[in-house]
């Protein structure tokens, strides 16, 4: 019986050893069969993937390849930009030519979208263009001085000597609205006049940089008040019509002041071009729009410490309505406005990404921020993988 006993085993053993083998290798035929019928098969994904521009008159459109950009690098930005549930456009332009374009979740070429605080960059070309006519005779000039009904009624004196160029800088030394709820409550009531007098300052003027979103409110009006004519239409005639973009609405505060903190409504497209200006040192096709010497002074940092990191945007600083980041070996300035509007610029690759997408208009909290971030961390990987010239 142990013979017996012992000899069935070893069958079993030897069975056992057998299909083993064969399964083993049959696993091993399979799996490589089906690597090579995958390497054979298209990426469903990127087939999907449409960034060619759209032809136009407004734009010259190109293609990555022509403008010596690696087309991997610009496809899996775009498969990337087609996962994100808020983001509604998105522009690559290089040398002066959209080279990839696509839009998302309603968007459109003919949408004009809030831009949000990209205003502020507009707001500060306005103000370079109103020195040049001499509407303002310095940036030196007091907040106080274009509000006469209200010096009598201040009482910190260092409030009357906040100058322009401090208001430019985010360096009035008021508060950042997101600060208080009481602050945000007041900046979306619509009454800003007023607030220099109940908002308290935080900082002397000029000693550091508190992001103020009323400094650039109070900015608009004072180009309405010294240029004695309604901004928009004033914006119209220097900026807007002379770079051939068309405004949609322009929010506007209880008094009829257009609103200089985040108002405007434009294109993808136009929003490039208003970046395109300033990678041209303030020309657009042969005419001089900006002063040079503005756009420069508008894009040097003056304040090193501002905000945190966020995403690839590192060591964030401030200019004149545009911020600075040094993303992987890249240096940049970029408009931003709250949602992901941005208008990013790479002087040294002539280059510039444009996006846009909801606004989340009043809403300040998490989930905006998580959509908001999202869009940073698209263009800045993006923008980190650009090898340097």
């Amino acid at each position: 019986m142990k013979v017996t006993q012992r000899y069935k085993i070893k069958i079993f053993q030897n069975i056992f050893f057998v299909l083993f083998c064969f399964i083993t290798f049959a696993s091993l035929t399979v799996g490589c069969d089906s690597s090579s019928e995958v390497e054979e098969l298209p990426n469903k994904a990127s087939e999907n993937i449409n960034y060619a521009p759209q032809p136009g008159e407004d734009w010259e459109v190109s293609s990555p390849e022509e403008e010596g950009v690696d087309p991997l690098l610009v496809e899996d930005l775009y498969l990337k930009a087609s996962e994100l549930e808020k983001l509604y456009s998105l522009l690559v332009v290089k040398n002066g030519n959209i080279i990839a374009e696509d839009y998302f979740n309603g968007g459109s070429i003919q949408r004009k979208s809030l831009i949000q605080s990209v205003s502020k960059s507009y707001i500060s070309a306005l103000v370079g263009i109103a020195l040049e006519e001499d509407c303002l005779t310095s940036l030196d000039q007091k907040l106080v001085d274009f509000f006469p009904e209200l010096v009598g009624q201040i009482s910190d004196p260092h409030k009357k000597e906040i100058t322009i160029r401090e208001m430019l800088q985010m360096r009035s030394g008021y508060p950042d609205e997101e600060t208080h709820q009481s602050f945000l409550d007041a900046l979306y009531w619509g009454e800003y006049p007023e607030l220099i007098i109940d908002f308290p300052l935080v900082s002397e003027p000029g000693e550091k940089f508190n992001y103020s979103n009323l400094t650039y409110s109070w900015l608009a009006i004072i180009l309405s008040r010294t240029c004695e004519e309604n901004l928009r239409d004033y914006a119209k005639d220097r900026l807007f019509e002379p770079i051939d973009t068309e405004v949609g609405d322009w929010l506007q505060d209880r008094d009829g002041y257009y609103i200089g903190s985040g108002g405007i409504h434009v294109t993808a497209r136009d929003a490039a071009k208003f970046g395109l200006l300033y990678l041209n040192d303030g020309m657009y096709e042969g005419h001089q729009i900006l002063p040079s010497n503005w756009v420069r002074e508008s894009l040097i940092n003056y304040s090193r410490k501002t905000r945190g990191n966020i995403a690839s945007f590192r060591n964030l600083g401030y200019g004149y309505g545009w911020w600075t980041a040094k993303i992987g070996r890249h240096e940049c300035t970029f408009a931003w406005g709250h949602g992901g509007q941005l208008i990013v610029l790479l002087d040294e690759l002539n280059m510039m990404v444009v996006s846009t997408a909801d606004p989340f208009f009043g809403q300040h909290d998490g989930n905006s921020w998580k959509h908001e971030k999202a869009v940073f961390n698209l263009v800045g990987d993006f923008i980190k993988s650009l090898p340097g010239d």
